[in-house]
């Protein structure tokens, strides 16, 4: 078995300090002294000593007041006699006109009890508002602006009756255009066997009936108004 060479050591070792354990801390302790006592403000850091002035600087001069000078005293005022001269020569206090609403004789005061119509006897009562008279007049001048521009635009959109001689004209190149349609239409191919050649034909055949309208309304009516755009 395997023998540590510093058994013997270790053991003489605890052996030896085996007495310290048996009290906590160092057996003796010093005791305080009783002058030694705590005191008020002693762990209070102490500020610097004050310099003492130098003898070198001087005192500020005094100032010292003049022969013709006289202090301002005090009255002494009788307030008593002030406050009885304000009473007798005062104008009295009118008595606050007050309600009794019940047989024993409870009372209140009759103004701030809402019974006085103190609003209608205001000087601007029923007088319409500022703001009300200038939004009024503002809502006014908008309406009047509206109604102006709506007739500028209609002047712009009046109709205007055709001439004898303007309608002559009119009718005249109807009839021309007539001729010069009908003219295309004759000549159009017999046999209409391609979409293209229907599509022109039905083309051709809605300008025709509308140029004819156009020339019976004519012809039927004197009097004709147009539309300016």
């Amino acid at each position: 078995r395997y023998m540590s060479k510093l058994r013997t050591l270790v053991k003489h070792e605890a052996e030896k300090n085996k007495s310290q354990w048996k009290t906590m801390g160092p057996a003796k302790v010093a005791v305080p002294s009783p002058n030694d006592f705590l005191q008020k403000h002693s762990k209070e850091p102490k500020l610097a000593p004050k310099k003492k002035e130098q003898d070198d600087k001087k005192l500020p001069a005094l100032s010292v007041p003049r022969r013709t000078y006289r202090p301002v005293t005090r009255i002494k005022k009788n307030f008593i006699n002030k406050n009885a001269v304000a009473v007798i020569t005062g104008v009295p206090k009118k008595p606050r006109p007050f309600c009794v609403d019940t047989r024993q004789g409870d009372k209140y005061l009759l103004e701030p009890s809402g019974l006085v119509p103190k609003y209608i006897k205001k000087k601007n009562y029923g007088v319409i508002p500022k703001y009300v008279t200038r939004r009024n007049e503002e809502i006014k001048k908008e309406k009047e602006d509206y109604e102006a521009s709506v007739l500028e635009q209609l002047k712009k959109k009046a109709m205007k009756s055709l001439s004898d001689e303007e309608r002559t004209n009119v009718l005249k190149a109807l009839k021309k255009n007539w001729e010069e349609l009908n003219c295309a239409f004759q000549s159009l191919p017999v046999l209409t066997d391609t979409r293209y050649k229907k599509m022109h034909k039905e083309e051709l055949e809605l300008k025709l009936q509308q140029l004819e309208h156009d020339i019976e309304a004519l012809e039927k009516h004197k009097g004709v108004y147009i539309a300016n755009e």
